[in-house]
């Protein structure tokens, strides 16, 4: 009886020591996942919608007259690019976007020493490439623009003296500067959305006006908003 005693006393001894032991040991945190870091770099393709203002100036040399206007409308179409991820934070990039327009406007009529004038000026597509900068927030990306653009524009003036029908008209395609920013989000490893907007200043057009000695001239710069979608390879 008594060596069952003793050996009950010395079972509850080991136990209780060891839960004291095991109390003063410190306590570990538990292991930290690591922070997943989305990955911008890669080919990506994709489209855009949004909507351009003109703000544009037709001007006629002879009679010393000019047509201004701003305009709005509708521009759609596709970008492709290509992101390096230099770092966890910043992100360089080179892109193409060509875009489609509805831009139109007819100025309207001018009475100018016996003879009748009226502009109309229309837009039919704009491209641009620009080298992209921007921070990244994993999934978000702030970036800027910088770069290039060509717009195909035309502009007609016509005058009616005596009812005698003349006209004149101006098309090319120009090209000027082009700055802007935007805001994308990866919304899954390989898709992401954007809203960009972009600033795009050109050269002036010109060409011979209606008589010897006239110049008619076109004037032009374009604000564009718009949002996209692309898919990152």
């Amino acid at each position: 009886m008594k060596g069952i005693w003793r050996s009950s006393v010395a079972t509850l001894f080991v136990m209780v020591s060891s839960g004291a032991f095991a109390a003063d040991l410190p306590v570990k945190a538990p292991a930290m996942l690591p922070i997943p870091v989305y990955n911008w770099t890669g080919f990506y393709i994709g489209g855009n919608v949004g909507g351009a203002w003109e703000t544009g100036t037709i001007s006629d040399s002879r009679f010393g007259v000019s047509f201004s206007h701003t305009r709005s409308g509708f521009i759609g179409g596709g970008q492709i690019g290509y992101n390096w991820q230099v770092s966890p934070q910043f992100v360089l990039g080179v892109e193409w976007m060509f875009d489609g327009t509805d831009l139109r406007s007819n100025s309207g009529t001018i009475a100018v020493l016996g003879t009748t004038l009226s502009a109309s000026e229309k837009v039919d597509w704009l491209t641009t490439v620009a080298a992209r900068f921007g921070y990244a927030a994993n999934n978000w990306l702030f970036y800027g623009k910088a770069g290039g653009g060509w717009v195909h524009d035309s502009a007609t003036v016509t005058a009616v003296t005596a009812g005698n029908v003349l006209s004149v008209s101006a098309s090319d395609t120009k090209g000027g500067w082009l700055v802007g920013a935007g805001i994308e989000y990866g919304i899954t490893p390989n898709w992401t959305m954007k809203v960009e907007y972009n600033h795009l200043g050109l050269e002036n057009v010109s060409r011979t006006g209606l008589f010897l000695g006239d110049t008619v001239t076109l004037s032009r710069h374009f604000d564009m908003v718009t949002f996209g979608v692309n898919y990152k390879f």
